[in-house]
């Protein structure tokens, strides 16, 4: 039975981000000064008193007035959190006042008919009065002072908030999710592919680059497989990061990857692989995610010379990871997406697989035969056996004469001949090397 949903919203800049991050204790939620710095909706676990939920994130709602291009879509986003959610915390700064972006705010939450909070925020000393009758004609219950900065009141709330929550039974039977995290440069179609797999509008699409700022979870079942979908801010070169709130989506893109079992390095088939492509690409192996490469768009492509041309760019860039395969797709249509997750599911099960260490010594006893090695100074190394050590990714750790020898030329050498001869598709591989005393 999923967990309880409690949403967090208000307008902009008024701390909701702060607050989720104190009652979920982490600081998963981009915080900036500015405002606007959340745009989707975004899913942090939250437990207390033995209560388990689910806080929603959102963008700051503003009035329909709003000059911001995001606006309407950070609205839509904000509206979907509340009625998905059991219960809503309202967030209003006590430092301000109320104001007309407020009463916009009101207007929606008194339209859920949800269990319904309202928590004026940055009151950071405690024994400070509050001039409630200014709160109250917001028309939606008692207001609260805390400080999410702080800390002050939150311990209540968190109290009142799971006494409010429907109760739920554990199901034991629930299969682990599998982590996808979506990523590549800017613009290249991320949130609209995390749309169409998720078969809702749960991120928000625009033809801006940026758009995505913080790595969002979604949940989605796919033929009884339970997926963790998360869409990531577009990632850039480093000298290309200027902004602060830029630098933490990319920090938050590079943690969804170390929680992610695979990757979808997402392509524009437009423009071909480019050296940020390539980049991510390490950045994924890395981590020791599988990794699955979506050529987007891919309905622009309407020519034999346009598909030669992306043909000989995925050649040149990533010859040396012809391991990873590839889907030629198309968000806005729809075309192969069925065909993304059964080949992301595929590449998760290899990664997780165990090869039989029979198998492996048969390879062993072959290359042996083939005579190729590493040889210094009448020094010579022999490889005599080699088992599977760990899984996700596959380690395989080989104990041999003079692992010392070893170098990066060898390594490859005897990468390609695993991956020729056993089925490792989309998955990095680790190679340890042993001796009687000196390991590698």
């Amino acid at each position: 039975m999923p967990k309880p949903k409690v949403a967090v919203v208000g307008r902009p800049n008024v701390g909701k981000s702060t607050l989720v991050n104190r009652l979920a204790a982490s600081r998963d939620a981009i915080v900036h000064e500015s405002s606007g710095v959340t745009r989707d909706r975004s899913y942090h676990d939250c437990d207390w008193n033995g209560r388990d939920f689910v806080l929603i994130d959102t963008g700051g709602i503003e009035t329909t007035k709003s000059k911001d291009a995001f606006a309407p879509h950070i609205r839509e986003q904000a509206i979907v959190a509340c009625d998905e959610a059991d219960a809503i915390v309202f967030v209003v700064d006590g430092s301000v006042g109320v104001t007309d972006e407020d009463e916009e705010v009101a207007r929606v939450v008194r339209a859920s008919k949800k269990p319904l909070f309202l928590v004026v925020n940055k009151i950071d000393d405690p024994s400070a009065s509050l001039e409630s009758w200014n709160y109250y004609s917001l028309g939606v219950g008692e207001p609260r002072p805390i400080s999410a900065g702080h800390g002050h009141g939150t311990g209540d709330l968190l109290d009142d908030i799971v006494h409010v929550l429907p109760e739920t039974e554990d199901d034991a039977t629930d299969n682990p999710a599998l982590g996808l995290a979506i990523i590549g440069r800017p613009n290249v179609g991320k949130s609209s592919l995390a749309n169409r797999l998720a078969k809702t509008r749960r991120f928000i699409v625009a033809d801006l680059s940026g758009t995505t700022r913080d790595a969002t979870d979604t949940l989605i079942s796919w033929k009884g497989q339970t997926i963790r979908l998360v869409d990531t801010a577009g990632m850039r070169k480093k000298a290309q990061v200027h902004e602060d709130v830029e630098y933490y989506s990319f920090v938050r893109g590079l943690a969804a990857m170390d929680r992610a079992d695979v990757c979808l390095l997402v392509v524009d088939s437009t423009v071909g692989i480019t050296e940020q492509d390539q980049k991510l690409l390490g950045m994924a192996v890395e981590r020791g995610c599988g990794v699955v490469i979506v050529l987007n768009k891919w309905d622009l492509i309407d020519s034999g010379e346009k598909r030669r041309e992306l043909s000989s760019s995925l050649s040149q860039r990533m010859g040396h990871a012809s391991w990873v395969p590839v889907v030629n797709a198309s968000a806005l249509t729809g075309a192969a997406i069925d065909r993304v997750l059964q080949t992301a599911v595929r590449v998760a099960a290899v990664r997780a697989s165990q090869i039989k260490t029979s198998r492996l010594n048969e390879l062993i006893s072959r290359i042996r035969e083939d005579g190729h090695t590493v040889t210094d100074k009448g020094r010579r190394l022999k490889l005599r056996y080699g088992t599977q050590t760990a899984t996700k990714p596959p380690t395989i750790t080989f104990w041999c004469s003079a692992p010392d020898l070893v170098d990066d030329n060898y390594e490859r050498f005897l990468e390609n001949r695993l991956r020729e001869s056993l089925e490792l598709e989309g998955t990095p591989i680790r190679l340890k090397f042993r001796g009687k005393e000196n390991p590698k």
